[in-house]
């Protein structure tokens, strides 16, 4: 019996999903990750497109899966704008398997929306981002909004489905599976516990640099996981570079986060969507796009670090 025939029904999706499959057809195994986690939610391959074809745009996919392994980067970076487009011209989700070499390459075309990027994914990943894809498929063109109520109780239920389905496949597997659960909502209210008060307000690149330094040491000494912070890691990051001028790559900032490339890129995600980070492109090359604090959390992190040094409190 295989781990995909041992799931129970129950967490197997009714009707299947209509997707198709881009890779290396010609490399071993190229794509089985992505089409065993379409199979084991009970999705339905439409087709298996080759990356040294002509990319056939007849079919109309509910979502497009990508596994990048075996593509050179010219290859990738002609490819990758017909996917990009097709899935936006059809509405659809977009799942993209990727090499950590390969990041800033796929995130100049693509990034957030319906676009979940996974870096050396293992099989608990594949099933995660393909569940969130379907579930988006079943709703009407232009309706999915996590942010209302509806939308957000139905993602809490797919979230439980997609543990057990994951879970599943890890013992079946003997796979590793690391899955961070959803991250807190980025920004909250702001607590009036602490005013503002007269005194210096002065800050620059070196003391954000200090603040980070002193989260990787105490990283050192309590383990990497334990105090996992990745949304204020790219921000003070992100703040750092911005006073001192300096452009920073998607795979950078991916470094910064102090987190696995798959989950920095979730994150750089989400801060994108909710209008915190910017990708800029890069005019010289277009394989690369920078990442920078949009204007309003530019102006959040100067009024934050000012209200910290005005209380005499420390940047942590």
């Amino acid at each position: 019996m295989t781990a995909i025939d041992a799931l129970s029904a129950d967490i197997r999706y009714d009707g299947g999903a209509a997707a198709v499959l881009i890779a290396d057809l010609g490399g071993a195994g190229a794509g089985d990750r992505l089409a065993t986690a379409l199979d084991a939610l009970g999705g339905r391959l439409m087709a298996r497109i080759d990356w040294h074809v002509p990319l056939d745009r007849s079919a109309t996919p509910r979502i497009i899966l990508v596994d990048t392994v075996g593509i050179n980067a010219p290859l990738l970076a002609e490819r990758m704008a017909q996917i990009v487009a097709w899935a936006a011209d059809t509405d659809a989700a977009l799942v993209v398997a990727l090499r950590a070499d390969q990041i800033d390459a796929v995130t100049a075309l693509t990034l957030g929306g319906a676009t979940s990027l996974l870096v050396d994914p293992g099989i608990g990943e594949c099933v995660a981002a393909v569940a969130i894809a379907i579930e988006r498929s079943r709703q009407p063109a232009g309706v999915f909004d996590v942010t209302r109520e509806s939308d957000g109780a139905r993602l809490e239920r797919l979230s439980a489905e997609v543990g057990r389905i994951a879970e599943a496949l890890a013992r079946l597997t003997q796979a590793d599976h690391d899955r961070p659960s959803d991250p807190p909502a980025i920004v909250g209210d702001r607590s009036v516990a602490y005013q503002a008060a007269p005194g210096a307000t002065q800050h620059d690149a070196t003391d954000i640099r200090r603040a980070i330094r002193a989260r990787r040491l105490r990283d050192q000494f309590f383990g990497g996981t334990l105090f996992e912070d990745p949304g204020w890691d790219m921000l003070l990051d992100l703040y750092a570079a911005d006073l001192e001028r300096r452009r920073v790559s998607v795979s950078s900032l991916c470094i910064a986060a102090a987190v696995a490339p798959t989950t920095a890129l979730r994150w750089i995600a989400r801060m994108t969507d909710s209008g915190l980070f910017e990708r800029q492109p890069d005019p010289h090359d277009r394989r690369r796009a920078y990442m920078a604090l949009s204007p309003p959390a530019r102006d959040a992190m100067r009024g934050y670090f000012g209200a910290v040094l005005r209380n005499e409190l420390r940047i942590a």
